[in-house]
């Protein structure tokens, strides 16, 4: 079945106009599926000028036609000067082998080892868990684009960049390489819990705590910027005496704000508002606090607000 002309051209013109052209699900700022979000962080890392996409999702037309046009099933697709580069696992196997630079006049991957400090007690228990896996484990390191770190065992893979610590192999994508500069893993054992933590220099500052008595301040002098997670019918039972936001329509407009604005999150308790407030830190807003106690507290600190 050959493609209808129009669309055909369609296509055509895409390509012949924009030499990179990722055919995705999503934006790459937004990513609609794990395999897009893995090909747009492959292009951001090599084209940080940008590169033409298109949102298959909005457009049923693409979508099916792209499949037909270079006889490939799935998507993402890329495509390089017109030519089919393929889906998200060969753009990761092209850009950790250093052929996707080729392609595209680049320079070939950093392969440097990153700077990475792990304090005597982490190594004890990375070295630990590699032992019980059996050997031929390392932690593989991965970092995404807001420098959130994940941490895991994997079998050693002598394509990756690696670094060896006191005996316990680290290893990286080439392309995270550089992003994995300055980590500092350590193991804790307290009143944060017990377990591995990360801390990235560039990520977002773990979400803080602010009492209703701090927020109201701050807000009434312009400081601070509530939202108040609960439903309309639980706001209706009891609200903060100051001005908020919502979720009702959704969180678009308060993730467009800029990444600098100070963010409190408030629900009945603290546990919603705890998770929305994970949620933009993981954005890259910068400065996010939940409120201590939710609406409950509040009334506490404001006798005109009642507990429900």
């Amino acid at each position: 079945m050959s493609l209808d002309p129009a669309l055909l051209s369609r296509i055509e013109t895409l390509l012949q106009s924009n030499r990179v052209v990722l055919f995705m699900k999503g934006a790459p700022e937004a990513p609609q599926c794990g395999f897009s979000a893995k090909a747009v962080g492959v292009l951001n890392a090599l084209l940080p000028q940008g590169y033409a996409h298109v949102n298959v999702l909005a457009d049923a037309d693409i979508r099916e036609g792209i499949k037909q046009y270079g006889n490939w099933p799935t998507i993402p697709q890329l495509y390089i000067d017109g030519e089919l580069v393929g889906g998200s696992d060969i753009v990761e196997q092209m850009a950790g082998s250093g052929e996707l630079h080729s392609v595209l006049g680049l320079p070939p991957p950093d392969r440097t080892p990153p700077q990475v400090a792990i304090t005597p007690a982490a190594l004890d228990m990375l070295r630990s868990a590699i032992d019980n896996a059996g050997g031929g484990y390392a932690v593989q390191i991965d970092v995404d684009a807001r420098h959130t770190v994940r941490l895991q065992l994997a079998p050693v893979d002598a394509a990756l960049v690696a670094v060896e610590i006191d005996g316990v192999r680290l290893q990286i994508d080439a392309l995270q390489a550089r992003s994995a500069d300055g980590i500092r893993i350590d193991w804790v054992d307290d009143e944060r819990g017990r377990g591995l933590t990360v801390h990235h220099p560039l990520a977002a500052p773990a979400v803080r705590t602010i009492t209703p008595q701090e927020a109201d301040a701050r807000i009434r002098a312009g400081a601070l910027r509530l939202v108040d997670v609960r439903p309309a019918a639980e706001r209706a039972l009891a609200s903060a005496p100051v001005a908020f936001d919502t979720l009702d329509q959704g969180t678009d407009a308060l993730e467009a704000l800029p990444k600098e604005t100070p963010l409190a999150f408030l629900c009945h308790h603290g546990g919603r508002s705890q998770q929305a407030a994970e949620h933009f830190r993981g954005l890259g807003f910068r400065e996010v606090y939940n409120v201590v106690g939710g609406i409950d507290a509040w009334a506490d600190f404001d006798a005109g607000i009642a507990k429900y």
